[in-house]
């Protein structure tokens, strides 16, 4: 369900299993509560969220003072956050930058649409992964809802096991994995990485060997030569 990364007097960061809600859901044993027994927490603050099929990185507060001061940074774009994904297809661009407002569709499904009035930006590299799909690295600089799924769908490299946006694609899981946080908390920076490959709940893809190859070249990913965006 969950691995605890670090424990701070104020945060913990835990990797979040696929396929595990942040919230109580379907009858599912509420996460928060599950971790608060392994860590003694009498109550446990929901900083930041991800999607039920997404794995790795969740911040949790330990007070509310904290959960409130980290959440003001999540919420002014202050927080660097980086995700792996595998994706279906070879996608229309390499690297590049995808912008724009998210409208809701059919069901549980977003999408893409021309205007920039509240926009999902997202940056990315990607890089070979196994015959027919690609492994993407993906900086977002926004936190709307299923913005990186919908970003690489868009650019034709729905993510491999994405029960939305790419049904027809049988997978173990849904590959998109919450890979480094960085911020900085009462004048100390941290940085957390939460390598796919070191844990064996995650997903059989993150071990072939092409994929294993390029994510060893982003283990550092805020030192990438990411584009200046022009606001």
């Amino acid at each position: 369900m969950f691995d605890i990364l670090h424990t701070h007097r104020d945060f913990l960061v835990i990797n979040k299993h696929p396929n595990v809600s942040v919230h109580k859901d379907d009858g599912e044993t509420m996460l928060l509560q599950e971790v608060a027994k392994e860590s003694g927490d009498q109550q446990l603050y929901l900083i930041h969220r991800l999607d039920k099929m997404t794995s790795g990185i969740l911040l949790l507060g330990r007070n509310n003072k904290a959960a409130r001061e980290l959440s003001e940074q999540f919420a002014k774009r202050q927080v660097a956050k980086f995700y792996l994904a595998i994706g279906s297809k070879k996608p229309k661009k390499k690297q590049g930058l995808v912008s724009g407002d998210m409208q809701r569709s059919r069901r549980s499904a977003w999408k893409l649409i021309n205007s920039h009035d509240n926009p999902a930006v997202t940056q990315f590299f990607s890089l070979a992964s196994e015959p027919g799909e690609r492994l993407f690295l993906c900086k977002p600089h926004t936190g709307k809802t299923h913005q990186i799924r919908v970003a690489l769908k868009s650019v034709g490299s729905a993510i491999v096991g994405d029960p939305i946006y790419n049904p027809s694609n049988i997978a173990d899981r849904g590959y998109l994995h919450a890979f480094v946080l960085r911020f900085q908390y009462q004048q100390q920076e941290y940085c957390f990485v939460c390598d796919p490959r070191n844990y064996a709940d995650l997903g059989e893809k993150w071990h072939q060997e092409n994929t294993s190859q390029s994510i060893e070249t982003w283990l550092k990913p805020w030192e990438l030569s990411w584009p200046t965006i022009n606001k």
